[in-house]
């Protein structure tokens, strides 16, 4: 049986508090944002994300993504800002909010700064969040002409995907304005799908371009074999997922345009 060495625990009770109390006990404090995963390493929550109908109604992925991480335990108790900071390189909002192109608000002693959803992870459970440092805000813009969309495949339900994506496009009549594609569990530089995105960008919202999106999405992909997958396997679920979103994303963006 493992069990988990002693520790303090002190709840603060703004950010402020927060950062004091970072300052004071050093680099050995650890941030507990719901705890759903810092107890297994040891030994906003996500409920009130998928509850969100303001969420629901402009940013579809982030409802589409909630729905399959974990599950009402895990969704109730663990946090948003928690998920994204332990930065699992499987974990699914950090491809939805990649999509969406967002951006992160940190904050520690000498002010706050920020950082581009792309930028915020910098490998395997590692950020740009400094020791003292806090996730504060994640910031989405509200574009007219868009929609959204999450696909995900996983050996069982709520478990971590084997490989999923997430879409966002924007449109002027038929044609693509700009496009945001997320990828998690099979090797995307910055969960993202750049190459993929630039394609899009002034291409016609067709199964075709979705197509050959997925197709370009895949190839700049580097998978690793593990338990879950071959990284063929997992290199086309890249390429399957991406279209899939994609498609979905637009069936929405002509909802909202209409």
């Amino acid at each position: 049986m493992q069990v988990p060495a002693y520790v303090e625990y002190e709840k603060a009770t703004s950010i402020e508090h927060a950062l004091a109390l970072l300052a004071r006990f050093g680099p050995e404090a650890r941030i507990l944002a719901g705890g759903h995963s810092l107890i297994p390493m040891m030994k906003l929550r996500h409920a009130q994300l998928l509850d969100s109908p303001v969420a629901g109604q402009h940013f579809a992925i982030l409802h589409d993504a909630e729905k399959v991480i974990a599950d009402p335990i895990v969704r109730n108790w663990g946090t948003v800002g928690g998920s994204l900071c332990q930065a699992d390189p499987s974990e699914d909002l950090s491809a939805a909010f990649a999509a969406l192109k967002a951006t992160m608000l940190i904050q520690g002693p000498g002010g706050s700064r920020t950082v581009p959803a792309r930028e915020f992870h910098t490998g395997p459970y590692d950020t740009v969040v400094a020791p003292g440092e806090l996730l504060t805000e994640i910031r989405i813009a509200i574009r007219p002409g868009g929609g959204s969309a999450y696909a995900k495949v996983g050996r069982r339900v709520g478990d971590w995907p084997v490989g999923a994506a997430g879409a966002a496009i924007w449109l002027a009549g038929d044609i693509i304005t700009d496009a945001g594609i997320g990828l998690t569990a099979v090797g995307a530089r910055h969960f993202s799908a750049a190459e993929a995105e630039e394609f899009l960008r002034g291409a016609p919202a067709t199964e075709a371009s979705f197509a050959r999106a997925g197709e370009i999405a895949a190839a700049h992909c580097n998978p690793s074999p593990d338990q879950r997958g071959p990284a063929d396997y997992k290199r086309h679920l890249a390429s399957e997922l991406t279209t899939r979103a994609l498609r979905r994303a637009l069936r929405r963006a002509q909802r909202q345009d209409a």
